[in-house]
């Protein structure tokens, strides 16, 4: 597995991660590679997410199933009164 190397990380920067790992109960390494799981998609996830995209542009495409314009709220009533 790789390693990575982070050096000249501002002080401010490293408290705020160092506090929110201690509040997640993780190492630091473990909440930095927590972070850039959430914040960098893979390859893997780029493709299911155009899958995704693709079947949503298909069904955008599909026509509405209730072509015909909802009636008036004064047509629902009269057909109401007229039961």
């Amino acid at each position: 597995m790789p390693t990575l190397y982070v050096e000249n990380v501002p002080k401010e920067l490293y408290e705020a991660l160092r506090k929110r790992a201690r509040n997640q109960r993780r190492s630091i390494a473990a909440e930095v590679l927590s972070l850039l799981e959430d914040s960098i998609p893979t390859e893997k996830e780029l493709r299911a997410r155009r899958k995704l995209y693709k079947k949503l542009e298909k069904l955008r495409a599909m026509p509405s199933p209730g072509l015909e314009p909802f009636p008036s709220t004064e047509e629902m009533l009269r057909e109401d009164r007229d039961r």
